[in-house]
């Protein structure tokens, strides 16, 4: 069964978790919804065992974040936050964001259901699948790939509603999410008279990327860059995806 996932699916995947498994039948396992199991005697075992232990993984993982994420946050906040970025609405959207519905393998019976789209049966496989990297790499890789998974929930208060998200707040997501660090702005230079000056910032990201900006204040040459910068990770994304 280990082919049901192809070397290009599972290497997509590992970037995103930002984990490589050395044991990837853990994540077929993940995969594999009772419902095929049902159906096919000889198929390995399904995931629900690796459900119950997703359950607990992320709760730790998630719980660690919010207390370093959010030093002053009260107990009953902290809980109300964990609430919500555990909850199976909440995992299911970050699974099609992993691109889990796509790879799941189920029965025809529960195919035929729309079992693929249903947020249960999707947070169920999330939870797998980070039991999946718990077990083949340890607590740190299950922690690392959920702070990076859930990594632009981490900036704006865990999803909390706001106004929209400007280029610069959206690039230091996805430098988070790709490199878990943070993009470096450095004031080029400055040109014209006062009342009409051009400002020059240079944008670096993790991986050595530059990028200018340029603008009437530092500000708008910032979030010039940022745009600059976005645009060339997600023409990136697309290459690789």
């Amino acid at each position: 069964m280990d082919s049901a996932v192809s070397a290009v699916d599972r290497a997509a995947l590992e970037r995103r978790l930002g984990h490589v498994f050395s044991r990837p039948e853990f994540l077929v396992r993940a995969l594999i919804h009772s419902s095929l199991a049902n159906e096919c005697p000889q198929a390995p075992e399904h995931n629900e065992r690796l459900e119950f232990l997703g359950d607990a993984v992320l709760q730790l993982a998630v719980s660690d974040a919010l207390f370093k994420f959010f030093p002053q946050a009260r107990e009953g906040e902290l809980s109300a936050m964990r609430s919500r970025l555990v909850s199976a609405a909440f995992l299911a959207g970050r699974a099609r964001d992993l691109g889990l519905d796509k790879l799941l393998l189920l029965g025809r019976g529960e195919e035929k259901q729309g079992g693929r789209l249903r947020d249960s049966v999707l947070s169920d496989a999330f939870e797998a699948m980070l039991a999946a990297v718990y077990a083949d790499g340890g607590f740190e890789a299950a922690r690392v790939a959920v702070e990076r998974i859930f990594a632009s929930f981490w900036l704006d208060g865990c999803g909390r509603p706001g106004k929209p998200k400007d280029d610069k707040t959206r690039l230091q997501e996805e430098t988070l999410r790709i490199f878990r660090e943070r993009p470096i702005y450095t004031r080029k230079t400055s040109r014209g008279p006062d009342h009409a000056r051009e400002f020059e910032v240079v944008l670096r990201l993790p991986d050595g990327q530059e990028f200018t900006g340029s603008g009437t204040s530092c500000k708008r040459a910032e979030h010039d860059a940022a745009h600059k910068a976005l645009s060339a990770l997600d023409a990136s994304k697309r290459l690789s995806d």
